[in-house]
């Protein structure tokens, strides 16, 4: 399918679920400009249920209903699930946007859960970024029955997921490949838009989007679960030169996170999710943290660096995932040497725990460990790739314990193995190895036979790694 049919195609089946105000006259969609409805569940009202254009946010009233004015630019309409009903989903993948009638009327109406929702789980996907059918073969024999597998071990327990963006690698042919893919773990899954999800040659950073729109809506919005309120954002953007882009979260976004969080309690839990890292590649993130200053549990899930980085600033902790695809399709691990995977994070309450699950591996494998030989001593390198300063990582020489390893900036050996130099990877060359801070190391005697490392995460959580000398 070229990508003009695909567009089309995509444009037509989607505009069935979400409303495209730029698609449609509006009188199809408001009363001089107003939108208004209800939102029920069983034939009940829900009174305080959250509504937003983008722009405008509302809640219903006692009664379940709302009036919004849509703003000019609007493109969509949506709901703010509330905690205690289902995700509206098809195939897995979200739709909680909806197309008004022909008088101007959107009601909502929710499916209860079965179960209370203050502990559930959710994954975070960053970076499938799948170029061809071999890329989408790899996901689809790898990533997708592991993060199926790792659901299942949940039980009943509920868990979504959020893709935090490049979900392709500007091929908008592979977005029904990536629903597959979704549809197959078998979760509800949530959307950002990346630097490839975007399209070029089409103008500037407000028409970039119009494809992934097209087949997922809204490039920022909100939904919650139990005590936590997640906020997904659009920190991509396009400058109008083919594949020119920056970090950047628009004042128009600003504008409406503030009004979302003023309906949200300041003890939630708070889920960002984008795809460029704040803390240090978003240009306006003052601006940013300035909207989140009134809030004390705040975690950030970004993408988008192929490596893993956790980050705590101004309060607020960044998880900078390592990515589904590791070092684009071509190897095992990223080039900080993590290894391609993905973030599972439990939450019970307001309280939130996480790991980091490598693909294809046992979920207590949470370091690597190397030794070299060097000209008259030996050298132990640790990569704790999910590392953060309230971890600690001991080593051991034949079972003496000797102390806290030293962190040290460096490579990992592996990615220097498998990623350095001109001709390497095969097919793609221009993956090579990154310098990392959750580097580990000591030198000690020739004589040592065994080496072991043991780290501890934040949570007391012991993970343990040997190797001969």
């Amino acid at each position: 399918m070229n990508r003009r049919s695909f567009i089309q195609k995509s444009t037509i089946l989607t505009t069935t679920l979400f409303v495209s105000l730029k698609s449609f006259p509006s009188s199809l969609f408001a009363v001089d400009g107003w939108v208004s409805g209800a939102v029920t569940s069983k034939g009940k009202a829900i009174s305080g249920a959250v509504i937003s254009d983008g722009y405008s946010v509302v809640q219903t009233d006692k009664s379940g209903n709302y009036q919004l004015k849509l703003h000019g630019l609007a493109r969509f309409v949506w709901i703010s699930t509330p905690s205690g009903y289902e995700f509206k989903t098809e195939s897995s993948i979200a739709r909680h946007y909806y197309k008004p009638d022909s008088a101007g009327k959107l009601n909502f109406d929710l499916k209860p859960l079965k179960q209370d929702d203050n502990k559930h789980n959710f994954i975070i996907w960053a970076d499938p970024q799948v170029k061809n059918k071999k890329d989408v073969q790899q996901m689809m024999e790898t990533s997708v029955p592991d993060t199926r597998d790792v659901v299942n071990s949940m039980g009943k327990t509920l868990v979504h997921g959020i893709g935090v963006g490049d979900l392709v690698w500007d091929n908008f042919d592979l977005f029904p490949a990536y629903d597959e893919a979704i549809a197959k773990i078998g979760i509800p899954f949530f959307q950002a838009l990346g630097n490839h999800d975007q399209d070029y040659r089409q103008g500037g950073d407000d028409t970039s989007d119009r494809t992934f729109q097209a087949h997922y809506g809204p490039t920022y919005y909100s939904f919650n679960r139990g005590k936590a309120h997640y906020v997904v954002l659009d920190d991509v953007r396009y400058l109008g030169i083919e594949r020119t882009y920056d970090g950047y979260i628009t004042p128009t976004q600003l504008e409406w996170l503030a009004k979302d969080l003023e309906l949200v309690p300041k003890d939630a839990l708070l889920i960002i999710c984008l795809h460029i890292p704040v803390h240090n590649s978003v240009k306006n993130k003052e601006d940013f943290y300035a909207v989140l200053k009134d809030f004390k549990n705040v975690h950030i899930m970004s993408g988008h660096t192929h490596f893993n980085k956790n980050v705590i600033k101004n309060g607020i902790y960044e998880h900078n995932h390592g990515t589904v695809c590791g070092g684009w399709w071509t190897g095992p691990i990223c080039e900080d040497g993590t290894p391609r995977g993905y973030g599972v994070y439990q939450v019970d309450g307001t309280n939130l725990t996480w790991y980091y699950k490598s693909t294809g591996r046992d979920r207590k494998e949470q370091l690597d460990i190397y030794v070299d030989t060097l000209t008259n001593q030996k050298r132990l390198i640790a990569n704790v790739w999910n590392y953060d300063p309230a971890w600690k990582v001991e080593y051991f020489l034949d079972g003496k314990a000797m102390g806290i390893l030293a962190q040290q900036d460096g490579y990992d050996p592996l990615a220097v193995k498998l990623y350095k130099g001109d001709k390497l990877p095969n097919p793609r060359p221009f993956v090579e190895p990154r310098s990392t801070d959750h580097l580990f190391m000591a030198h000690f005697s020739p004589e040592v036979k065994k080496v072991k490392v043991i780290a501890t995460d934040r949570f007391g959580e012991k993970f343990e790694a040997e190797t001969d000398a």
